[in-house]
């Protein structure tokens, strides 16, 4: 079911809600921080999401799925990012980037091979589409794939990818070149290589700034051969197909972000509420309450925007203008909100082991990732009528 007007959720979609809500509050906020400072997977809280069905929400029952849709996996996530980014964009990666595109076009035996294990949560697929050199240019791909007799041979490599070295990660879907189109532009496809294959390596993982506990690798294709039924649709389709798993991807991280600008509201209510200085609770500053307002207010309009473009998304509309418009109202959202929670929470904000701090330090790639602000400035813009530089994600 989808979003209903004036963000209103049917009685299954908020119950679904509640739970998640339940489950992050009582089960990851008491040690997600240890998972974050020490830079670990969080392999048991994955079970535990496995086991709630959520790695299986949007998909059929028929491959072990939920029977659900897009929305629901969106306000799982949504309420994920209210304690912890990096358990969200887990469970974003792992059904948007690994699992969707096996379902959208894969055939019947790939997705009975490969769908059943990743909407149980026992193991992960990730997508493998950023490149060291490329970026934003998605249709820069310098990652090749040859025919072989019985096989298709792998040279390459991807940076950034989420999910790809994980003890349980069953294969990455990557983009290669596959030939030439008429134009001489390169033919990409999209090919799932399964872990373990001769000649792929996935590298150590990222230090990075924030998601901490979420699994990012470089990852090097050399002469790795995968069978030729492993092309996942059409030879010389991947390019529109990563176009689209993008799109629907930018929904699902601006409810991420929506769940990060929220968890700062949620956390600086509580700071403002217990926190004295001068005689007196901080929140009877009307200063710091004019401050909070406008991160809920900021908070609530990220909001809408992103039911809406689920809305569209559920509903078989086009939605690729009001994707970008989302994603770029609530990555800003959160990387506000987060800056103003941290200053809020003084010196206590620049501590890692406080929300304030994990906050602050996820929210600044939610303005890279899935399409720069940048990009998706293009999007709409091309939707506008102005046509721009060719180039980027954002172009069907």
């Amino acid at each position: 079911m989808a979003p209903m007007e004036a963000g209103e959720l049917s009685e299954e979609h908020e119950e679904l809600r509640a739970t998640v809500r339940r489950f992050a509050q009582e089960e990851v906020a008491p040690v997600v921080a240890e998972y974050y400072e020490h830079g670990s997977f969080p392999y048991a809280l994955v079970q535990k999401m496995g086991e709630m069905g959520l790695f299986g929400l949007p998909f059929p029952e028929e491959y072990g799925g939920m029977g659900g849709d897009v929305f629901a996996l969106c306000l799982a996530i949504e309420e994920l990012a209210r304690v912890d980014s990096s358990l969200a964009v887990t469970l974003e990666a792992a059904v948007g980037l690994g699992a969707m595109p096996i379902y959208r076009f894969g055939t019947e035996t790939q997705r009975g091979r490969w769908l059943p294990s990743l909407c149980a949560g026992s193991a992960l697929g990730a997508f493998g589409l950023t490149e060291p050199g490329g970026g934003s240019d998605a249709a820069g791909t310098r990652t090749t794939a040859a025919r072989d007799g019985d096989a298709w041979v792998v040279n390459g490599s991807k940076a950034f990818i989420t999910n790809s070295g994980t003890d349980i990660t069953a294969f990455v879907t990557v983009t290669a070149v596959t030939g030439r189109a008429g134009d001489g532009r390169p033919s990409i496809s999209t090919i799932v290589v399964p872990t373990g294959t001769p000649g792929f390596t996935v590298a150590p993982g990222y230090s990075k700034v924030g998601w901490c506990a979420s699994d990012t690798h470089e990852l090097a294709f050399d002469d790795c051969r995968v069978p030729l039924d492993h092309l996942l649709g059409e030879e010389g389709r991947g390019y529109p197909q990563c176009l689209s798993v993008l799109d629907a991807g930018r929904v699902a991280i601006a409810a991420l972000s929506v769940g990060l600008a929220q968890g700062c509201v949620d956390e600086c209510v509580r700071h403002l509420s217990e926190r004295e200085a001068f005689g007196r609770t901080l929140g009877e500053s009307q200063f710091l309450q004019f401050k909070l307002s406008d991160m809920d207010a900021r908070t609530h309009v990220a909001r809408l925007a992103y039911y809406e473009a689920a809305r569209r998304l559920t509903t078989g509309r086009p939605f690729k203008r009001e994707a970008a418009i989302a994603k770029l109202v609530a990555s800003d959202a959160a990387m506000v909100n987060a800056r103003e929670a941290t200053q809020i929470f003084g010196g206590y904000g620049f501590m890692n082991e406080t929300p304030a701090g994990r906050f602050y330090r996820d929210a600044k790639v939610l303005e890279i990732g899935e399409g720069t602000s940048e990009v998706l400035r293009m999007v709409i813009a091309r939707h506008l009528g102005f046509g721009g530089t060719r180039g980027g994600p954002g172009e069907a």
